[in-house]
């Protein structure tokens, strides 16, 4: 099939196939795109599973983030959330005030071996978001984002999970190159006369999904 943009994409079992192998083997997508929040909120809601008890980590480095996803008090299964700077609003939040990455990568990663260290999660059950890179590069050089998104994203793959990293910028600007050789796909989303929709593009097989809606 062949993508709105007129690039080549896989047939819907290829693609469907190559998302399986990702959820198998622990992945790591960008969301990408200047929609408002409300399509970065729709697409964090499928990838974080919400439909479905997981076991889940938010962290929020700015009190809005480019989601506003917060778990309500009858989630399905755990979500913890570490904030950085202003801790906003609260859930089970542990706060790191540093001016420095290297403290808020080392609080994930501990808080992941946390959550993942009891025996019996499946493939895809441990489920991270980051929202959102976007702040982070405003406040520090590129070079300290890359290091800590690689931190973070080693981590999601080594207990085999899933892990989103929300960035509301073009798929072709240059902070969103930069990071692309840590990431499995780069998901795009935008508005759209039903509400919003997402469209995957994986890095490794350089393939497209088409436009599908959320």
């Amino acid at each position: 099939m062949r993508s709105e943009q007129g690039g080549e994409g896989p047939d819907g079992s290829t693609f469907s196939e190559a998302l399986a192998t990702l959820k198998r083997t622990g992945s790591n997508v960008v969301v990408v795109g200047t929609a408002d929040r409300s399509a970065h909120d729709a697409v964090c809601r499928r990838l974080l599973g919400t439909d479905a008890p997981r076991t889940r980590l938010v962290v929020r480095t700015s009190p809005g983030g480019s989601c506003g996803w917060l778990p309500p008090e009858d989630a399905a299964g755990d979500t913890n959330l570490i904030t950085y700077g202003d801790p906003g609003v609260e859930c089970n939040a542990t706060i790191v005030d540093s001016d420095l990455l290297g403290p808020l990568g080392q609080a994930v990663a501990d808080k992941i071996d946390g959550l993942t260290a009891e025996e019996g999660l499946e493939p895809a059950e441990f489920r991270v978001c980051l929202d959102s890179l976007g702040p982070l590069f405003s406040e520090h050089d590129p070079e300290t984002v890359f290091r800590l998104v690689h931190v973070v994203t080693a981590r999601v793959r080594d207990v085999n999970g899933m892990g989103h990293f929300h960035l509301r910028l073009a798929p072709d600007d240059d902070h969103v190159k930069l990071l692309e050789p840590l990431f499995d796909a780069v998901v795009e989303v935008r508005p759209s006369e039903t509400g919003a929709e997402h469209r995957w593009r994986l890095l490794d097989q350089d393939v497209d999904s088409q436009w599908i809606d959320l």
